[in-house]
């Protein structure tokens, strides 16, 4: 029997438990990557990255988005994820992503987002599978690093292009893992996942597959990772402001966040996003980031309205140590 705790290998590289941080559009630069990992995440995925950024050499996306810090480095592999239906221009850029020191590749052949699908790439390659193929084999060949892809079971309810696309990529492409979100991709996040799917094909595949989507808290992961079989799980949504759930799902704690935990943790992501963009971009980026941790915090409403006005992080910061001042007094 399998625990979410045991290491396995992937592709010849080894992962120190079952447990992931799914690639997160816009959001998985390596800080957030670092987060997981420092709360168990056994391997974390890059935010989506252009292929076609990648290959013409655009500066901010190999400086900042093909970062991978020493840090994070120490506390596991990280994969850097790629998209783009060129399979040239995909083995440059995944020869570059070697040479930043991704310890493997995933292609994204299931964001259903329509300026990803309208190049070709996405969820579009489900409906051109030899394209797929070669764009995989290209990224495998061109970077020499193992090779995964995350999809979906097709673009449509009853499509199972993925499906058929999926046995294609481990026998012509090489590809040695596959991440697996059993919506299809004209559902995006909604509707149930369809785990009866997904454990039907985690049997039949002769690869890894990790299973994503739908697994927003302890016991639903658990239970969708008893139900399929699948290799690992993939957290996404469920860890965002709660990185804790990495180190619930682990065994490494069973109860919720303090509130001063959750201040001491956005203050560190605070701290890492200035390090990464810099203050003035960190003080826009973050803002996204603030109403996940404000769940987790008995806040007034208009503290949410507050730090979205903010302008500068250390006006953002007054605000949130507010919030400790009762305790303090």
């Amino acid at each position: 029997m399998r625990a979410l705790t045991d290491p396995w290998m992937l592709g010849g590289v080894r992962v120190p438990n079952r447990v992931l941080l799914a690639p997160l559009a816009g959001i998985g630069s390596w800080f957030v990557r670092l987060q997981a990992k420092r709360h168990g995440a056994g391997m974390a995925v890059s935010e989506m990255v252009s292929s076609h950024a990648v290959h013409h050499r655009n500066e901010r996306t190999c400086t900042q988005m093909l970062r991978i810090h020493p840090a994070e480095r120490a506390l596991g592999p990280t994969s850097i994820q790629l998209f783009g239906a060129d399979p040239e221009v995909m083995r440059s850029a995944a020869a570059r992503v070697a040479e930043a020191g991704a310890d493997l590749i995933d292609l994204n052949m299931g964001c259903p987002v329509p300026k990803v699908c309208k190049t070709g790439a996405g969820a579009a390659l489900l409906a051109d599978p030899d394209r797929a193929v070669a764009v995989a084999r290209a990224a495998r060949e061109g970077s020499g690093l193992p090779v995964t892809v995350k999809l979906r079971p097709g673009r449509e309810p009853g499509d199972r292009e993925g499906i058929a696309l999926a046995f294609r990529l481990v026998e012509e492409a090489g590809v040695v893992g596959l991440t697996f979100h059993p919506r299809h991709a004209a559902q995006h996040h909604k509707g149930g996942p369809d785990y009866e799917l997904a454990a039907e094909l985690i049997v039949a595949l002769p690869v890894p597959v990790v299973l994503s989507g739908g697994l927003r808290d302890a016991a639903r992961t658990r239970a969708a990772f008893e139900r399929t079989g699948a290799a690992a799980v993939m957290l996404a949504r469920g860890s965002l402001g709660n990185p804790w759930l990495f180190s619930e799902l682990l065994g490494a704690r069973a109860t919720p966040p303090t509130e001063d935990e959750v201040l001491d943790e956005l203050r560190w992501v605070m701290e890492r996003a200035v390090e990464h963009f810099g203050a003035p971009r960190a003080t826009r980026n973050l803002r996204k980031f603030y109403p996940w941790y404000l769940e987790r915090l008995a806040a007034p409403r208009s503290l949410s309205d507050d730090l979205q006005r903010a302008k500068t992080i250390g006006e953002a910061g007054m605000l949130l140590e507010r919030l400790r001042l009762p305790a303090a007094a």
